[in-house]
């Protein structure tokens, strides 16, 4: 009622139609000049719209329509509400509409803007971005336009930022190329410097795109914040770079410290809780699905490890390794180091969804077992105890109720050998 704004939301055959009202400011020319873009600033005369419709386009929308060009109505449209600079690029990649120059001149002048935004406008505009086909391409806009460094000022230091010789890109272009290449991982756009023998190596299904379809929170899928968290997933690597008497560069600590920034980031954009603890977790365990073996497949143990701490994340994190891969080696990629990188992750999500005893093993016993036949009191040791016994489970070295009271009387042995 303050705004003197209102909204209708219709649901007519399964569409979904939101219809905006306000109260008329000036003239309907004046108020129309106060729209974003010339698209969007076109009216026809309600009583006369069934019979014979007159378009009124004071600023040349249809024909901007037809053409597919975003074009502001003014000079005035950005610095009136700022989130319009993000929302024209938006635009832009969901109709497949370009930006004309002189609106990408005015973007680049208003692109700081953008950075007194409230979180939650630039938060929907950037997942909807994310949401769609090729949207690492939009990112490399957004920097041209000065918009990604606004949002994201953290990544100014990346860029310039030297890596080991085994990368093809600095600290920043990997980023960006990284958010390229899950795009193509997920059937979502192209890689420039692979095909489709890169892609076979790739393991995916039905469930797998249903996984990355499902909704997290309002506005969010899985396959939008593994975007962003492939996005921000090196962002602590300036700040932890070492270099060894040898020459060696290293990274010592970036993805937890990059848990921690990217947290921060997505708090300042008013992410929910659920948003901001799965991307928090994709950025601190992305190094994990190249550790958990070496040369040979990793161990049900160290599958069950991997699940039991990222939890939920494990399937995002697979496919943001394959894309750290591509996008770490890009044209000097080895075919057959590809290969064995994606044999590993097709390894661990056929053993994760064919396996739910390995990442969740069926509950044998509990604390109060331990304490009744073995006299324990409540307290830490008791869960390191439960734990261990899942681990064991998980091997296939703990099937039953009794097999698992003679694995605890071993490990209980075992410490008081060691204690004496």
């Amino acid at each position: 009622e303050v705004n003197r704004i209102g909204r209708v939301i219709l649901s007519d055959e399964g569409a979904k139609w939101e219809l905006d009202f306000s109260t008329l400011q000036g003239s309907l020319e004046q108020d129309l000049a106060r729209r974003d873009f010339t698209i969007d600033a076109m009216a026809i005369e309600l009583e006369t719209a069934i019979q014979s419709p007159v378009l009124i386009d004071p600023f040349g929308g249809q024909n901007d329509l037809r053409q597919g060009i975003i074009r502001a109505v003014a000079e005035t449209a950005f610095p009136s509400d700022p989130v319009r600079l993000l929302r024209a690029v938006r635009l832009a990649a969901e109709l497949g509409f370009r930006i004309e120059s002189q609106t990408e001149t005015l973007i680049q002048r208003y692109s700081h803007l953008i950075a007194g935004v409230a979180g939650e406008r630039v938060r929907e505009e950037l997942l909807r971005l994310l949401a769609m086909s090729r949207s690492g391409q939009f990112l490399t806009y957004l920097d041209e336009l000065g918009l990604l460094t606004a949002i994201f000022p953290e990544l100014v230091q990346t860029k310039g930022a030297e890596q080991p010789k085994e990368h093809f890109w600095d600290v920043f272009e990997h980023s960006i190329k990284t958010v390229v290449a899950v795009d193509f991982l997920l059937r979502q756009g192209d890689w420039e410097y692979a095909g489709e023998e890169v892609l076979a190596a790739v393991p995916w299904s039905t469930e797998l795109k249903q996984h990355f379809d499902r909704e997290v929170s309002h506005g969010s899928t899985r396959k939008s914040l593994l975007k962003l968290a492939v996005l921000l997933h090196d962002l602590a690597k300036p700040q932890t770079k070492t270099i060894e008497e040898s020459g060696r560069i290293r990274f010592l600590g970036h993805a937890k410290e990059g848990a921690t920034i990217a947290t921060d980031i997505l708090e300042r954009l008013r992410f929910s809780t659920k948003e901001i603890k799965l991307v928090e977790v994709m950025v601190r365990y992305h190094l994990r699905p190249t550790q958990m073996s070496h040369e040979e497949l990793p161990s049900r143990r160290a599958i069950y490890r991997y699940f039991r701490d990222a939890g939920e994340a494990g399937i995002d994190i697979l496919f943001l390794s394959l894309a750290d891969h591509l996008a770490s080696r890009g044209q000097y990629l080895d075919l057959a180091q590809w290969q064995e990188h994606a044999q590993l992750v097709a390894y661990v999500l056929a053993q994760h969804f064919e396996a739910e005893s390995l990442t969740v093993p069926a509950k044998l016993i509990d604390g109060h077992d331990l304490m009744d036949k073995f006299g324990l009191s409540p307290g830490p040791k008791i869960g390191e105890i439960l734990e261990a016994v899942r681990e064991a489970q998980a091997a296939g070295e703990v099937t039953t109720q009794e097999e698992a009271f003679a694995y605890i009387e071993h490990l209980l042995a075992s410490s008081s050998s060691k204690n004496k």
